[in-house]
């Protein structure tokens, strides 16, 4: 099944390409006639899903870089990704066109099939034609859901544009958002409940309820959000599931010496290929023209061959709770001396910190560590005792700028052969059941409708982590905190932390004031933090904390900041297009 979607993917590429269409075969495909049959509407099907894979930037997919312009992950200082986190973002900034110009030409893709579909449904069963329509519109459903949480209002296009009417205004995100809610109430049921056999890169009928839930959950239609959410657990019945963590877990809490955490059953390759977590993916693969990317590069660790590009902050480090279940500041068995012990195994499952191994090597930015041991001749079984190699991850001028790294998304496979001109073809979750269970159990939440199933849901993900359940008889507030917690945690470097912070509306408040950071792996005391705050947010003491770690002052206004400016090179094009304020 995979080679024939590559093999597909290819040939629609030329076609979707060629300068010189009118050249190819009479027998072959052209513009004028596609699709003429149900092999070409499958190919251009195929095209829109690798449209979704075009969205990157420095060569990581797009989910894997937003997190790093919030609160809780940072990115090498630069233009790209400095401005959206100080108010300074401009209407040509290269990360903000991206998603415009990348998602609107996905859209024009399943253009090119449905505005023809109909004209070869006497060629395929019923079940097929309503199958290839509900994708298409399913992918299509998907890019609007982007990009009205990015920009607001958007142009809704819903078929191929000409020049004499290219020139749309905005629709209202509120109307959009209702589109998209009634687009899947339509498809759903024209869509198989998975598609396993195609490793989940083409949707089935629980994502198209996933969309629909978190559509719903993000525009405060609470009610509609979890039936839509229960329907897609309902759905997910004997087909998707958590996966637990392998035994690497019992390495978290402890020292390079011991072990190191992964979670690639998950995350990584083996994980894509196996794991039943994942209900909706972007495939990647090397055998098709520019099907890859390059994040292990910008992930990894200089001594993994990686740029350390992207790290969470120390903001994120503080909000992981004990292993019982406190939040640090409140916690009896938490030590600011020795702060990486008794926490949260989601802390190195999805981190990597000082003193821990990462990438098969012990893991030191603080300088004071001259050599640090090699554990691959241990591991490939060579050695019984790690080698000492210099320590280029606390010398080299662009080594971590937050002093961690992620090690959620990343797998050791890449780094056996990655370096500033390696590629890698790790797929990309889009849709995880993980996130399926909270976005259920918020939508109850803010419904005020609580009840078993709620703890059910997110104790779930607790318990798979090794954490203890919640208390019984939380008040919607204590549970609101308990959900902002879950969804911080387990969900970090997946994409969504930037769209919570504004639909919760706390980003005036998380990102005014400084995000914290600890490139030089000093040790600091407890004096450094004031608390945690109801939505799990560290808030500090900044002249004693300003002694230990260095900072990014970061600014939000929200008359402003809420949504990213419309590209001006759109603004340029279509007459009809109004700017976002302060733009």
């Amino acid at each position: 099944m995979i080679k024939k979607i590559i093999s597909a993917v290819l040939l629609c590429s030329i076609i979707f390409t060629r300068c010189d269409i009118e050249r190819l075969p009479l027998n072959g495909p052209t513009a004028a006639t596609f699709p003429a049959s149900e092999e070409e509407a499958m190919m251009g099907l195929y095209a829109a899903y690798k449209g979704l894979t075009l969205l990157d930037a420095s060569s990581t997919p797009l989910p894997h870089v937003m997190d790093n312009i919030t609160d809780i992950g940072y990115a090498r200082p630069g233009t790209n990704y400095s401005s959206p986190i100080t108010s300074s973002l401009t209407t040509d900034n290269a990360l903000i066109g991206k998603p415009w110009e990348t998602h609107y030409k996905t859209i024009a893709r399943c253009h090119l099939v449905l505005d023809h579909l109909e004209n070869i449904k006497s060629e395929m069963t019923d079940d097929r034609y309503r199958q290839i329509e509900a994708e298409l519109r399913f992918i299509r459903a998907y890019c609007y859901s982007l990009l009205v949480e990015l920009y607001g209002d958007v142009p809704l296009v819903l078929k191929t544009l000409d020049l004499d009417n290219s020139d749309l205004p905005r629709t209202p995100k509120d109307k959009i958002q209702q589109w998209i809610i009634d687009e899947m109430d339509q498809i759903a049921d024209n869509l198989p409940a998975s598609q396993s056999a195609y490793g989940n890169v083409r949707a089935g009928r629980v994502a198209a309820y996933m969309l629909k839930a978190r559509v719903a959950l993000y525009s405060e239609k609470y009610k509609e959000a979890s039936a839509a959410a229960h329907k897609a657990l309902e759905l997910s019945e004997g087909i998707f599931e958590l996966t637990p963590f392998d035994k690497s877990i019992d390495y978290c809490n402890q020292t390079h010496e011991v072990g190191e955490p992964e979670c690639t059953n998950i995350y990584g390759y083996d994980g894509y290929a196996t794991s039943k977590e994942w209900i909706w993916i972007m495939e990647y693969n090397q055998l098709i023209s520019g099907n890859t990317h390059n994040q292990g590069y910008y992930m990894g660790s200089r001594l993994g061959r990686g740029c350390c590009y992207w790290g969470p902050t120390q903001n994120l480090i503080d909000s992981f709770q004990d292993k019982d279940g406190n939040p640090i500041d409140k916690s009896t068995i938490y030590d600011a001396e020795n702060p990486f012990k008794n926490r949260d195994p989601r802390m190195d499952m999805y981190c990597a910190r000082p003193h821990s191994r990462l990438m098969g090597i012990q893991f030191e930015p603080n300088t004071s560590f001259k050599k640090v041991n090699n554990y691959w001749n241990v591991i490939n079984g060579q050695s019984t005792t790690p080698s000492s190699i210099s320590n280029t991850d606390a010398t080299n001028a662009y080594r971590s700028f937050s002093g961690y790294l992620w090690r959620k998304h990343t797998d050791n496979k890449d780094y056996e052969t990655n370096s500033s001109k390696g590629v890698s073809d790790l797929n990309v979750g889009i849709f995880r059941y993980a996130e399926l269970l909270l976005l259920y159990a918020e939508a109850k939440i803010e419904a005020n409708e609580i009840d078993a199933s709620v703890y059910e849901a997110i104790n779930k993900i607790r318990l798979r982590a090794k954490m203890p359940v919640l208390p019984n008889n939380l008040t919607q507030q204590e549970l609101r905190t308990a959900l902002r917690y879950e969804r911080k945690i387990e969900l970090c470097n997946d994409g969504v932390r930037w769209y919570d912070l504004r639909r919760w509306g706390i980003a005036s408040e998380v990102m005014n004031g400084y995000i914290y950071l600890n490139r030089a792996a000093e040790p600091w005391t407890k004096d450094v933090l004031i608390g945690i705050d109801e939505n799990y947010s560290p808030k500090y003491n900044h002249v004693i904390a300003t002694k230990y770690f260095n900072t990014q002052e970061v600014v939000y206004k929200e008359s402003k900041d809420k949504l990213w400016p419309v590209p001006q090179s759109e603004i340029d094009a279509n007459k009809n297009l109004v700017q976002n304020p302060g733009y």
